[in-house]
């Protein structure tokens, strides 16, 4: 059951289509959404550390503040007549501090949404991914930046290859597979991790479950798994993707296994990860 989902509001994006995706997802599922916005605090360049003026440095953290305030008012004036229960705030953090924030405050929601970072992002966005992804022990949605329009859960792909991390999307991604109309379980090469977990298996699994499902393996010796994968996607018009999230946090410094790190930068639909 998804009752309870926070998002990540952006303040930089002119237009935070994550922010109208998001609404629309909660009044499909009925859940109590949370909007939560982080004005940055700029990192002090050497000029005011050694005593350059100090109001440059006040001045900085007032536009990340009013622009955290405004994509607050954003929100609530989007979700205003959506009869959602929803509540939003800003926060006011330094750059690493809002990653590790955001992944506490999933650990209390049943679902975190984000917005994919764009190319040459200098935000801490990838990072606030990163820790939803590992630090909350939630899933995490996250969504392209190009992704326009409310969220369609008509058809889905799971990504499996028998690993645990497969194992705990696919549970937790369970009521938007119930949800759609067709779900495809892929299958990439060799990528199966048991042969005594086969493909069909968990098509089985599904299906007891009630989700329309068969399963495709994809085989393409000249492509890498991502992009595979998110051909793949296209290919067959899926509206969301469900997979494990791989890597690990070495001494807080996270690293992105490499299927998780291609998706992430190229993705091309509303992914849910879990690890």
């Amino acid at each position: 059951m998804l009752k309870d989902m926070v998002v990540n509001l952006s303040t930089t994006a002119a237009d935070d289509t994550t922010r109208d995706y998001a609404i629309t997802l909660a009044r499909e599922f009925g859940s109590h959404l949370f909007a939560v916005a982080f004005a940055v605090e700029p990192i002090a360049p050497t000029l005011v550390v050694e005593g350059g003026p100090p109001e440059l440095f006040a001045e900085w953290l007032r536009e990340a503040e009013a622009a955290a305030e405004a994509a607050v008012k954003k929100f609530n004036d989007a979700a205003r007549g959506s009869a959602l229960l929803t509540n939003a705030r800003w926060l006011t953090t330094t750059a690493g501090g809002s990653a590790d924030l955001f992944g506490r405050i999933a650990r209390r929601f049943d679902l975190s949404i984000v917005r994919q970072s764009e190319p040459d992002d200098d935000s801490p966005n990838s990072l606030m991914i990163e820790t939803a992804l590992f630090d909350s022990g939630r899933p995490v949605l996250v969504v392209p930046y190009v992704h326009k329009g409310a969220a369609r859960l008509e058809r889905g792909l799971v990504c499996w290859d028998g690993s645990r991390n497969a194992a705990r999307a696919v549970g937790d991604a369970m009521p938007f597979l119930q949800r759609a109309k067709s779900v495809e379980v892929a299958i990439v090469g060799d990528r199966i991790k048991s042969r005594e977990i086969a493909g069909a298996d968990i098509a089985q699994h599904l299906a007891r479950h009630g989700v329309k499902v068969e399963v495709k393996e994809l085989i393409a010796p000249d492509m890498d798994a991502a992009n595979i994968i998110l051909s793949h996607a296209a290919d067959i018009s899926a509206d969301f993707m469900v997979m494990g999230g791989y890597g690990h946090s070495r001494l807080r410094e996270f690293i992105l296994g490499g299927v998780t790190r291609s998706v992430l930068g190229t993705m091309t639909i509303p992914t849910l990860m879990s690890h």
